[in-house]
């Protein structure tokens, strides 16, 4: 068993070929992509498909997916032992307005959020707009 099927069995994700494709395509990556990007790469495959592996990832807490503000959903690998829990795993997410590439940047949590009575958050987002480092040299 190689180290894919493994992250994907950790996960109780059953290894299929285009799941253990679409993983090794997302380790390879430093960016937030979209399902498009997936698309682009996996040219003859069906975009159901694609569609279904990222959503499963996203479920089952091997990716985690970002509102950019672009109206174009993002995906992302989570970090090793990520849960995606509101009070621990949330991390701020930086688009660039120059290259639109959007990235996690995981050493930066965000912090706890106190809410009023009555309010439960089931999702935060938190993204920053500007220019990357790539981008300002």
């Amino acid at each position: 068993m190689n180290n894919f099927e493994k992250i994907l069995k950790n996960n109780n994700v059953k290894p299929t070929a285009m799941r253990l494709l679409v993983l090794q395509f997302l380790l390879t990556k430093k960016v937030a992509i979209s399902l498009t990007d997936v698309e682009n790469y996996f040219d003859k495959s069906d975009r159901t498909t694609l569609y279904r592996t990222l959503k499963t990832f996203v479920e089952k807490g091997i990716s985690h997916k970002i509102d950019d503000g672009t109206g174009i959903s993002k995906y992302a690998l989570c970090e090793e032992n990520c849960h995606c829990e509101i009070d621990t795993d949330l991390h701020l997410h930086f688009r660039c307005t120059n290259c639109n590439e959007t990235v996690c940047i995981t050493d930066y949590k965000i912090p706890r959020i106190t809410l009023p009575i009555g309010y439960i958050a089931e999702n935060i987002n938190l993204v920053v707009k500007g220019i990357c480092d790539n981008c300002n040299t």
